[in-house]
């Protein structure tokens, strides 16, 4: 399930990736937009799309299985530049924390930011060893509704106010002294995939 060119590290040397985390149960074009974003006011050269086998804080009744959701995140991300891969699956990492630890020791040379949505900055306390993330690479968080801009709110926020960078520095984020982390201006996407599986419960067919 891993795309087979992710097994060569060397190739990503010097490549500046961003890691968009998540169930994708299913995947839809706010994850594509996000991606797009982060391309062209990141910087980036290539996003990453890391479909979770199963993420812990959600239930597993009503998650697709790991094969179809990876298929619709595929045909989803339709760019050379965006890759929807499962290789948390075959790293055998459960909590985000282990997956970066994993990634930078096979991509040593490579500089990765995580992106997230802004309501995912408020709540990340709840994660596995959360501030290890932010000792480990930038963070950059999507704004999304109902969630603040600027400098955000909650514990990440004040536990790390310190490396928070205005949003005109997103191209500056991957090469930042850690902790680093961002809150980008995109235009706020009302998608969701709950919503997408209530209206459409054959997605994955």
């Amino acid at each position: 399930m891993i795309a087979p060119h992710l097994r060569n590290g060397a190739a990503f040397a010097g490549l500046k990736i961003g890691l968009l985390g998540g169930s994708f149960n299913p995947a839809h074009d706010g994850h594509r937009a996000m991606s797009l974003y982060a391309l062209k006011h990141m910087g980036l050269d290539q996003v990453w799309w890391l479909v979770s086998p199963q993420n812990p804080l959600k239930p597993a009744q009503g998650m697709a299985p790991l094969a179809a959701r990876l298929r619709q995140a595929e045909r989803v991300a339709a760019h050379p530049h965006i890759t929807a891969t499962a290789i948390e699956a075959e790293l055998g990492t459960r909590y985000t924390a282990d997956t970066l630890h994993a990634l930078k020791r096979r991509f040593p040379k490579t500089r990765f930011v995580w992106l997230m949505g802004a309501d995912n900055l408020r709540q990340i306390p709840r994660w596995q060893d959360w501030q290890d993330i932010f000792r480990l690479v930038p963070v950059a968080a999507f704004r999304r509704p109902g969630y603040p801009a600027g400098r955000g709110v909650g514990q990440a926020a004040t536990r790390f106010a310190q490396g928070w960078h205005p949003p005109g520095q997103g191209k500056n984020l991957a090469h930042a002294p850690l902790p680093a982390w961002i809150i980008l201006d995109n235009k706020l996407s009302y998608l969701s995939a709950t919503r997408i599986r209530k209206e459409n419960p054959t997605w994955r067919a």
